[in-house]
């Protein structure tokens, strides 16, 4: 590689360290202050650039919002593709994703969480469509695209029952698991009735009632 080509290398992936970087202050800022109160200095103070840079990669403030939620949106496609490719059957993998919702209990999943419901709210609330909203849109339909795959496995190996409708179904049930998770993540800091059961066994419960749902019948 020629010095030119080094050099204009090096620089497109110094651009690319310093929005990842920019992204992931972002995202400690949204979760400390939220998406209304957090400002474009606040991000600049959390990454140690000057304001200038930040307004450089992201010229408006939507910009940053959309690039954290399609961030985070990005990492459950990259654990949905994880668990697809596994050499499982379909209604095992139905198992891996609903484990995938109910596993991480750490609190960078839960300010994630957290995140992409406060995200749906703040992109519902605009008048406009937020700037830059494709780039979320195209993420969620790739992972969308995933999970089809996985329910043509479920289709093709015949692991779950076939008398209903397994498309509206496994989507049905995948979606009412990952919302209540999420649901679960915002009440963590809440105080509960002391008879209420662990958010982990509630996520259990639910997963093995879906599951015995999806059986074949004998």
């Amino acid at each position: 590689m020629d010095p030119k080509s080094r050099w204009e290398l090096e620089r497109q992936e110094a651009k690319q360290q310093r929005e990842i970087s920019i992204i992931e202050a972002a995202e400690r800022v949204f979760v400390k202050k939220g998406y209304d109160k957090a400002t474009m200095r606040d991000i600049a103070a959390e990454d140690h650039v000057g304001i200038a840079t930040v307004f450089r990669y992201f010229p408006k403030k939507d910009r940053i919002v959309v690039a954290v939620a399609s961030r985070i949106i990005g990492m459950e496609f990259e654990a949905f593709k994880t668990i697809s490719e596994q050499p499982e059957t379909g209604i095992r993998k139905i198992e891996m994703l609903f484990d995938h919702f109910i596993a991480d209990t750490s609190s960078a999943y839960m300010n994630r969480n957290k995140l992409i419901e406060a995200f749906e709210s703040y992109a519902a609330q605009q008048a406009d469509p937020l700037d830059g909203i494709e780039e979320y849109n195209e993420v969620t339909r790739k992972v969308y695209g995933i999970f089809k795959l996985i329910i043509q496995d479920c289709i093709d190996d015949g692991s779950i029952r076939s008398d209903i409708p397994v498309h509206e179904t496994l989507a049905t049930l995948v979606n009412a698991l990952g919302i209540f998770s999420k649901k679960l993540s915002l009440q963590s800091h809440i105080v509960m009735f002391e008879a209420d059961p662990d958010m982990l066994v509630q996520l259990t419960i639910v997963k093995e009632i879906f599951l015995e749902y999806l059986k074949p019948k004998a």
